[in-house]
């Protein structure tokens, strides 16, 4: 049977990585045994990172409500309670949204928080 050296295809796979590895420091850019542990262990904190960024978002947003709502007179938690209980379905990302963009129309939406509580 004849010897299969697979030259194209592993070099394609190792320019691959390499590409991926571009930037980074010294020899983890360069030589592949090294950029490829490299390349790895950056994409598994970019998986984790993906999901970290959706509960930093939700924090930053409950901050900006909760920084609102004091301003306005109420508490975040009778805030967000008063809005559940009047049946108002904005998410916290538009209420903060709103906190920042118009703050009239968020201190609309404290007064119907109070009011259906």
């Amino acid at each position: 049977m004849a010897r299969v050296k697979r030259g194209f295809k592993a070099r394609q796979r190792r320019n691959r990585t390499l590409k991926q590895a571009k930037g980074f420091f010294g020899s983890r850019s360069r030589l592949f045994r090294i950029a490829n542990v490299a390349v790895m262990h950056s994409l598994a904190d970019a998986y984790i990172g993906r999901r970290l960024r959706k509960r930093d978002m939700r924090r930053l947003w409950i901050t900006r409500i909760g920084a609102a709502a004091k301003a306005q007179g109420i508490s975040y938690s009778k805030f967000i309670g008063g809005l559940n209980k009047a049946g108002v379905a904005l998410n916290r990302k538009v209420l903060a949204e709103l906190a920042i963009a118009d703050p009239g129309g968020f201190s609309a939406l404290a007064d119907i928080a109070r009011s259906a509580k």
